[in-house]
């Protein structure tokens, strides 16, 4: 098993809508690194997201929208034994083909993200990092822009992303952890602050409780996301 995981092909899928800012920098990120393929999944832009994409030579292909089904579209197409699901604002730490493959060759672990360093100077940011990567450490509980990575058999063993509104990430990693170890990279990824940005870091990181705590307590995804979008357009 460990031999094989060392020379696995990590199949790296980056959902996107109108991610013409982000993509080039996310898939440069990719670059360099051995034995892997990028697929971009687009639900729909209308910006220059897929022919960007196109001319730095990865494979794109259309799905409907929404990051659950964009990223289990990704997984179909996959031809690596590892799948690693990038977020397209977020960049990957130089050498992380290595530490993935390292990481699911430990003894129990099912899945591994990776730890959270946000791309803005804010000292509140720091404590939100701080926040990220202690509930990641210590409740095995990472998120999609953590960069999430596990081997193909075990996400189709585990159902793949459950096609909801919101919270996909969130119920992946219940799953997983009923059945093994998450483990979680020192090395963080570097996503966008932009949503933080938007709304203000207090408020962004609020509404992400609040949503969690609604999740947790029977509210039903589709109500959950129709009011947080609600939430976001107030603010805009």
């Amino acid at each position: 098993m460990s031999e094989s995981i060392d020379a696995a092909k990590i199949s790296i899928i980056i959902p996107a809508i109108n991610e013409a800012g982000n993509i080039k920098t996310a898939i440069a990120t990719t670059q360099g690194s051995i034995n892997i393929e990028v697929i971009v999944v687009d639900g729909g832009s209308d910006d220059d997201t897929v022919a960007i994409a196109q001319s730095l030579g990865v494979k794109v292909i259309s799905s409907s929208p929404g990051r659950a089904v964009q990223m289990n579209t990704g997984a179909i197409a996959a031809t690596g034994e590892i799948l690693l699901f990038l977020h397209a604002d977020t960049c990957l730490p130089t050498g992380f083909d290595d530490m993935v493959r390292t990481a699911l060759q430990q003894p129990g672990t099912l899945a591994g993200a990776f730890n959270l360093r946000i791309d803005a100077s804010l000292l509140s940011l720091r404590w939100v990092e701080l926040g990220v990567n202690l509930r990641s450490h210590f409740y095995q509980m990472p998120y999609g822009d953590q960069a999430i990575f596990l081997t193909k058999a075990v996400f189709q063993q585990i159902g793949n992303f459950p096609e909801l509104p919101i919270m996909e990430d969130f119920e992946l990693m219940r799953r997983l952890k009923r059945t093994g170890r998450i483990v979680i990279i020192p090395t963080p990824v570097v996503t966008s602050a932009r949503r933080w940005l938007q709304k203000g870091v207090f408020k962004t990181t609020l509404l992400n409780q609040i949503v969690i705590i609604a999740y947790l307590l029977g509210v039903s995804p589709e109500r959950i996301r129709r009011w947080y979008r609600q939430e976001k357009l107030k603010r805009i």
